[in-house]
C-alpha cells in the first residue's frame, strides 16, 4: 500500500509537539506488533486523540489506519488527508462496509485503530463500549492491543473551547499487552475484558500524571473522582447505538 500522505502528516504532529513543547511519555509500546495485522482498542478524550494513538505505534513503525466518521471524509481539508493515509470512513447507515473494509485491512496485514466507546467520554472515564474491536480481531485472529491517552483532553475535547496554543503540557500513551480473541468466544464477553483491561491502565495513568490543575477553575480535565469537576459518567450522554457506531 502506497504512503505518499501519512509520512509528511506524522512530520507536522512531530514538528507541533516540539512547538508546544510536549513531555509524552510513552509506556509499552513493544506490545503493539512490529508485523502483521492487529487491532488497537483505544479511548476517546480528544479530537487529537488519533494523533496520538497512532504515535504510541511509531516505535514498531507501524502505520496506523483508522475507523473514523464518514464525515470527516467529506471535509474539503480533512478528507483528502484521511483517504490518503487510507484511514476507514464509518457510515453509520451502511455500517457493514466499513466493518468488511477494516477486515480486509487486517487481512492484508495492516494495524486498524477503533475508538469503541464511539464517541469521546465526557468524563474522562471508559465509557459502555461497542464489540466491534472485538468481532474484528475475533474475526481475523489478530492480536487486540488496548491502548490508553491521557491529557489530550486538555487541548480539545467535547464541549470545551479547543486550545491549540499551550505548551509543556504532559501526555501520557499507553499500550497493553495484547490478547487474540477465539472466533467462538462471545464478543460481549471480550469487550468486557477489554474494558477492564483499559480501565486499570487508564486509572494509572491519570493517578501518575505528572501535572495537576492550576486551580479550581482548571480543573474540569480531571475526573470526578479525582477531584475533579468533569461530569460524573452517569451524567455524559449516553454511547451510540451499534447501528449508529459502525
Amino acid at each position: 500500500m502506497s504512503d505518499l500522505v501519512y509520512p509528511p502528516v506524522i512530520a507536522a504532529a512531530r514538528t507541533m509537539f516540539r512547538v508546544l513543547g510536549m513531555r509524552i511519555t510513552i509506556e509499552g509500546e513493544e506490545h503493539v506488533p512490529a508485523t502483521g495485522g492487529a487491532v488497537i482498542a483505544c479511548n476517546h478524550i480528544s479530537y487529537l486523540d488519533f494523533i496520538f494513538c497512532g504515535l504510541g505505534a511509531r516505535q514498531s513503525g507501524r502505520l496506523v489506519r483508522f475507523m473514523a466518521k464518514e464525515s470527516i471524509f467529506r471535509n474539503r481539508v480533512s478528507g483528502p488527508l484521511m483517504r490518503g493515509m487510507h484511514h476507514i470512513p464509518v457510515d453509520r447507515e451502511a455500517g457493514m462496509a466499513s466493518y468488511k473494509q477494516a477486515l480486509g485491512a487486517l487481512k492484508a496485514g495492516e494495524v486498524v485503530g477503533v475508538f469503541p466507546e464511539a464517541t469521546i467520554s465526557q468524563s474522562f472515564m471508559i465509557k459502555d463500549m461497542k464489540n466491534g474491536a472485538a468481532r474484528l480481531a475475533a474475526a481475523t485472529g489478530t492480536p487486540l492491543v488496548p491502548m490508553v491517552l491521557w491529557g489530550t483532553q486538555r487541548f480539545w475535547t467535547k464541549g470545551r473551547k479547543r486550545d491549540l496554543t499551550q505548551r509543556g503540557i504532559a501526555i501520557t500513551i499507553k499500550a497493553g499487552e495484547p490478547f487474540t480473541p477465539q472466533r467462538r468466544e462471545n464478543a460481549d464477553a471480550v469487550t468486557a475484558e477489554l474494558r477492564a483491561r483499559m480501565s486499570a491502565m487508564l486509572d494509572t495513568a491519570q493517578r501518575q500524571y505528572p501535572q495537576a490543575p492550576k486551580g479550581p477553575e482548571d480543573s474540569w480535565w480531571l475526573p470526578a473522582h479525582l477531584g475533579g469537576t468533569a461530569p460524573h459518567p452517569s451524567l455524559q450522554e449516553p454511547t451510540l447505538t451499534e447501528s449508529e457506531a459502525q
